[in-house]
């Protein structure tokens, strides 16, 4: 069986009612019958959407208190027969079972439950899905005769194949769909197996802060690159299909080379700022770090300020919009000196063609930007025979939680100021100092080995600019040499971590150039 096929009978079972309704109105709209069990088919019927329990279709009770209600020669023969093998046609008539042309399952929150404070291991057992896992391995072993829809996420392109193809589905999204239907499944059995590699479940006080005693990832090969981080080095890009946040690997190159290496890793340390921010705002980019940043009432100005911070680093700069660019945008952009990639939730038609214009200019859309950072996000990093693990530094520093310790409380423009340079100094490799007038960047200091040296290089850097500017640090001053660089080139307030043994001498040299600092309490180390 190639090609497209038409879907005439489709399986509805899902835990995650997310777009269920608009998929089952979709399904409904092309004559396509439904079937459905427990909670999904209530969910269909409440919405006036039509559907055959599956017990009505087999003539077999749910049974065992749920446990057993899919398992069943006319469900699995439904989805397994081979539509192009005679003799399963042929056996599929005698029984007078039904093709089943759709599959959409999604599975029972084991690792959600695992992860409750107080659960029992009854509870986690009973959250093994049995069912779900048997059908979407035989809907996506048989995807050349069936589709098989895992994940919510892909209802909306579901729905548009449906209705640009007259109610068919086409092989080459098919066999996409089984890929992840099999990516699924293994990524849930893992979980399950990595749970009974660990101690027997006792109630959790606090399991926010436990981790699992085996973690297994699962990547795929989107591309190879060039090379590497350099020319005499081999690269390639994979992918995680299971991670749901903003990611470069759903971004459309609209022009411009393909990608390297080094474009990536810089897209994404570009895209991880610009999820900070609601508000306009604009970053540039060199080796991860940036070099200007700024939030503005419109995306252009964003962007102005955000170059106006360090021209001359711009060059060969990979830069970040959280807004659609548009033809004042794109202007600015255009006149840009060699800019490596540009990565944006939206391009204006009449920007794009301007944009377009330089040939070596890398166009990346990705409107996932505007979804903003997803709540409960990993981060890991890859260390020789192993990997370090921990949660997102995505925490809030509300102006409510800063303490002030000096003579001076800062102003209201300073605050605005500080609790901004505040976001980009996280995102700036240690040790850091950033320097901020308004909500733009004038001066930062990154990667030194000393707070002393990154609160030179970004006075540096700043020139006059410090003159009346703010500044914070990732992390708290041992000594004061580095507020006292500050201080003589006229920063009027600082923002930084506190807890340091040099605190009562930071705060005497603050107070002495009656300058306002504040303490966070939160550290933004970036290594």
């Amino acid at each position: 069986m190639s090609g497209k096929i038409k879907i005439k009978r489709a399986l509805i079972s899902v835990f995650d009612k997310t777009g269920l309704i608009e998929l089952g109105r979709a399904l409904e709209k092309f004559d396509i019958e439904i079937l459905s069990t427990g909670g999904t088919l209530a969910a269909l019927k409440k919405e006036e959407i039509h559907a055959v329990s599956v017990s009505t279709f087999t003539g077999a009770p749910e049974i065992l208190g749920g446990r057993v209600k899919t398992l069943h020669p006319k469900i699995h023969a439904g989805i397994l027969f081979r539509r192009d093998n005679e003799d399963d046609t042929a056996e599929m008539t005698h029984q007078e079972y039904k093709p089943i042309d759709m599959v959409v399952v999604n599975l029972y929150p084991f690792e959600e439950t695992v992860a409750k404070a107080g659960v029992t291991e009854a509870e986690i057992i009973e959250n093994i899905d049995i069912g779900g896992p048997s059908m979407l391995r035989a809907a996506a072993k048989n995807f050349t005769g069936v589709v098989v829809v895992a994940n919510p996420s892909d209802y909306p392109r579901i729905i548009e194949e449906l209705e640009n193809n007259d109610g068919t589905i086409s092989l080459e999204f098919r066999r996409e769909l089984a890929g992840r239907a099999f990516s699924m499944t293994n990524k849930y059995d893992r979980a399950i197996s990595g749970y009974f590699g660990s101690s027997p479940a006792e109630p959790k006080e606090a399991a926010d802060e436990e981790f699992a005693p085996r973690l297994d990832f699962s990547f795929k090969l989107k591309s190879s690159l060039r090379y590497g981080e350099n020319p005499h080095q081999k690269g390639a890009f994979y992918i995680d299909e299971d991670f749901t946040g903003p990611s470069l690997s759903r971004a459309e190159v609209l022009a411009g080379k393909p990608l390297s290496y080094n474009n990536i890793a810089d897209l994404d340390a570009a895209l991880d700022m610009l999820l900070d921010f609601e508000e306009p705002f604009a970053c540039v980019l060199k080796h991860a770090n940036p070099c200007g940043a700024a939030t503005g009432a419109t995306i252009a100005d964003a962007y102005r300020d955000a170059l106006a911070s360090d021209p001359l680093s711009a060059f060969g700069s990979i830069i970040g919009l959280n807004k659609p660019v548009d033809m004042a945008c794109a202007e600015l952009l255009h006149k840009t000196h060699f800019v490596e990639c540009i990565v944006a939730p939206g391009f204006d038609e009449e920007a794009l063609v301007m944009m377009k214009k330089k040939k070596s200019r890398r166009l990346l859309l990705l409107p996932e930007i505007a979804k903003g950072r997803p709540a409960g996000e990993m981060v890991f990093k890859y260390v020789r025979g192993g990997m370090l693990y921990q949660t997102a530094d995505d925490i809030k520093t509300p102006e409510s939680s800063l303490t002030v310790p000096t003579k001076r409380r800062p102003t209201d423009e300073e605050i605005k100021s500080l609790l901004f340079g505040w976001k980009m100094v996280k995102h700036t490799k240690s040790n850091a100092i950033v320097i901020v007038k308004g909500t733009a960047t004038v001066g930062i200091g990154m990667g030194q080995t000393s707070r002393v040296d990154a609160s030179t290089l970004a006075v540096k850097r700043a020139g006059k600019r410090a003159k009346g500017a703010v500044l914070a640090s990732d992390a708290f001053f041992p000594m004061p040499d580095a507020i006292e660089v500050a201080t003589d080139a006229g920063v009027t307030a600082i923002i930084q971590p506190g807890g340091s043994k040099g605190d009562p001498q930071a705060i005497e040299a603050a107070d002495k150039a009656n300058v306002a600092m504040v303490f966070t309490g939160i550290r933004h180390f970036k290594h």
